[in-house]
């Protein structure tokens, strides 16, 4: 099973609720896609930061799963910052491209950078991830 294929096997409803779809997964690398649709939005039809914080999360998770070691059993957000540049309107998509800063025994560190699909920069995040063991 490549890594795309594994993360698109996982059950993750809040990201299905949230619309993401994940487009791309390596190791080293994992993309997904969520459309702003209008009960993202919070006033003037601009993405909500949590609909943006959450995409970044989904995607970290995601990231941490296809790079577990064998023995672990899952993994949970024990950290995340956000820092907010520009804001996305209704109707674009934003792309999370996430990729690692630190892979360790017991914690992995992503950073997610957060586009509009014209490349307009919306936020970048860091976020740790336990590994449960």
């Amino acid at each position: 099973m490549t890594p795309l294929e594994k993360i698109n096997s996982l059950k993750m409803p809040f990201a299905e609720l949230k619309g993401v779809t994940f487009t791309e997964a390596e190791p080293d690398r994992v993309v997904a896609r969520m459309a702003i649709r209008p009960d993202l939005c919070t006033l003037h039809h601009t993405a909500h930061g949590g609909a943006v914080m959450a995409l970044a999360d989904s995607v970290g998770a995601a990231a941490t799963v296809i790079n577990l070691p064998d023995e672990a059993k899952g993994t949970t957000t024990i950290e995340s910052k956000t820092n907010f540049i520009g804001g996305a309107k209704e109707g674009a998509t934003l792309v999370a491209t996430a990729t690692p800063v630190h892979r360790g025994r017991r914690t992995q560190v992503w950073q997610t950078r957060l586009e509009t699909d014209d490349g307009k920069l919306v936020a970048i995040v860091t976020q740790t991830q336990l590994i449960l063991v």
